[in-house]
Parts: structure tokens; C-alpha cells; sequence
């Protein structure tokens, strides 16, 4: 007989066994078979440590529990409905024969995937449970049936194999060994390699290994020369060069003939009194020299009216001192303006 059954975390399962007076059975760890919609399916690795292995995940609801045995009161199943079952997660481990399988069907190129022929599909899976069975009211009432609450062992970690359920998933994977193949076996192809265990096969052709005289052929050739290249590429930069340099020089003349700057003060005080001494010439200074004579003559002229009004006229050695007076003021002057002009 199949019912419909409820999980054992359901709040009437705690409260049937709180319950006194109430028949009831309770049955621990039987063998039971479940039934799975599976709903996806995905290819992970284990660690390092395992070396990076192969394994299955797989994703459904539990849609019934069929028990070895049948259960009291002729219970043979316990079924769930669409959206009342627990969900499962499942593993399935690939042995070794099936490992070279997919290796086989090329699990190492980048199309090697999961098939979607198994996803959508009920598979029944190996497991064993708890279940207790509430007994129908001893008075006689139409649909009065036994109520059934079940716990599956490892239900969000059922490990399985091919040996445990049965299923050989590595037949249901796609052959990508030639349309997807490799980069390794693709260069592997190309050099026309053949895996022998009884033998060592050579890298290289017997064609390739007779190439030494193309070889030294092939180096004795000159190489095609670049010159005409790097000489175009030189005579740019040189052009390019002598426009910086004329743009600088433009630049330098022009800063020397505008007044006030650094460069036109170096050229009027300093260039001009090089080039003269190169030259042989006395420098002529941008100030007049001081005359004394002329400077002497125009006191004398100044001292006349003085000498008519009656003033005593200066002696000789006063004038001198005067005369001395005054180039040291007409030094000083000079002294100063050079200082600001540079």
C-alpha cells in the first residue's frame, strides 16, 4: 500500500510521540530506496590533497521512500508531493575505469560538460531511514489510514557511486575528444607522435634532423639589409635636431635685443667687453670715462664769478680734493647701475 507521508520535522511528529495511549511504531535505520527529481547537476573537484578528483553533485526533491521491508499495516511506500519533499544533495564518485572514460571523451577540453539528458529525471538512490507509523483510531471511520513520518539518513550528504546505485554516469557524458581536442594534444598531433609504452619517440622528424645543410644555408644567406631604413630614421633626427636648435637660437636672439632681460644685460656688459678684448681694442663702457681736465676747466669757469664777487678763490690742493671727491661720487654711480643691470 503507498500514503502519502510527512518528514519528521514536522510539528505532529514531536506531538504523536509526546502523545500517551497512542499506538505507534517506530523503526530505525532500514534500508530503504528514495526517489529523487533531479534538478541540476554539477561537475566540482575535491581538493589538492586528493588530487584534484572528479566527483558529481546532484541537486533534486524527494518525491517517496520505498522501504526493504514493508511497514506495519501493509505500508509498502511513502510518496510526497510536488513541493513537500526535503531537498537532496548527493555525490557521486567516479572510480577509476570511469575516470579514463571521460578522459576518453576529452574531460580536459574547454567543451567537456555535464549531460542534460539526466536532469529532469527521478533516480532512485540507496539510503536508509527513520520512520515511525501512527496508527489508524480503532473505531471504524471511511479514510481512517495510518499516518507515516520519515527521516532519511544524509539527506544534504548522500554519497554514492556506481557501485551503491547502480547508475554508470560516465556513459551518459558526449564525446569531445575530436571536436574539442586539447592544446596539448593538438601540438602533439601536429608532431606526429604516437604513445608507445614499449618505446621512447623522438621530438624530432627524421626529415628535421636532416636539415643541416638547409640550415647552414640559411645562415650563410645575409639578412635582408634595414639601412635605407635606420639611415631615413637618422637623417629625421638630425633635421629634427637642427629645427630645435634654430628655434632656440631665434629664441635666445630675440630675449637678447629686448630690454630688461637676463640676456640682453649679458649682452651689452658682458659679450661686448669679451669680444673687445679678444678683439685688441679698449673698451668703450656704455657710461662716458671721466675727464678731469674738462672737469677742471669748467671749475676754473665756475670759480671766475666767484673771484669777482670777492669770494676767495679755493687753493690748488682744495680743487684736487674736490676733483677726487667727484670721480669717487661718478665710480660709485657707475658701480651701482652695473650691479642692477646684472
Amino acid at each position: 500500500m503507498r500514503t502519502a507521508g510527512l518528514t519528521m520535522n514536522n510539528a505532529w511528529a514531536h506531538r504523536v510521540l509526546r502523545e500517551q495511549g497512542v499506538e505507534t511504531y517506530g523503526l530505525e535505520g532500514m534500508a530503504a530506496e528514495i526517489c529523487v527529481l533531479v534538478e541540476s547537476l554539477e561537475l566540482m573537484h575535491r581538493g589538492k590533497e586528493e588530487n584534484y578528483r572528479p566527483y558529481l553533485h546532484i541537486m533534486g526533491e524527494l518525491r517517496s521512500v520505498t522501504p526493504a521491508e514493508a511497514l506495519p499495516f501493509g505500508i509498502s511506500q511513502v510518496t510526497y508531493s510536488p513541493g513537500q519533499g526535503e531537498k537532496v544533495d548527493a555525490f557521486y564518485e567516479f572510480d577509476d575505469q570511469q575516470l579514463v572514460v571521460l578522459a576518453g571523451k576529452g574531460y580536459f577540453t574547454n567543451g567537456f560538460a555535464v549531460p542534460e539528458q539526466i536532469t529532469g529525471i527521478e533516480w532512485e538512490l540507496p539510503t536508509t531511514a527513520n520512520m515511525l507509523v501512527l496508527a489508524p483510531s480503532g473505531t471504524q471511520i471511511e479514510g481512517d489510514a495510518p499516518v507515516v513520518f520519515t527521516q532519511v539518513h544524509n539527506i544534504g550528504g548522500l554519497e554514492i557511486d556506481l557501485e551503491s546505485s547502480g547508475y554508470d554516469l560516465a556513459g551518459y557524458f558526449a564525446d569531445h575528444s575530436k571536436d574539442g581536442a586539447s592544446q596539448t594534444q593538438v601540438v602533439v598531433d601536429e608532431r606526429g607522435l604516437k604513445a608507445r609504452s614499449d618505446a621512447v619517440n623522438s621530438l624530432f622528424t627524421e626529415e628535421e634532423l636532416g636539415l643541416g645543410a638547409e640550415a647552414e644555408q640559411v645562415i650563410a644567406t645575409p639578412a635582408p639589409e634595414a639601412a635605407p631604413a635606420a639611415d631615413g630614421m637618422s637623417t629625421r633626427l638630425k633635421q629634427v635636431e637642427a629645427e630645435i636648435a634654430a628655434e632656440r637660437a631665434q629664441y635666445q636672439a630675440e630675449r637678447g635685443r629686448t630690454e630688461g632681460t637676463m640676456e640682453n644685460l649679458y649682452r651689452e656688459h658682458v659679450a661686448a667687453a669679451l669680444r673687445t678684448e679678444e678683439q685688441g681694442e679698449p673698451f668703450a663702457p656704455p657710461y662716458p670715462a671721466l675727464d678731469v681736465q674738462h672737469d677742471l676747466d669748467l671749475d676754473l669757469e665756475e670759480q671766475e664769478p666767484q673771484q669777482q664777487t670777492g669770494m676767495p678763490a679755493p687753493s690748488l690742493d682744495e680743487r684736487k680734493h674736490q676733483l677726487a671727491r667727484r670721480a669717487a661720487d661718478l665710480d660709485v654711480g657707475d658701480n651701482s647701475e652695473q650691479s642692477l643691470g646684472s
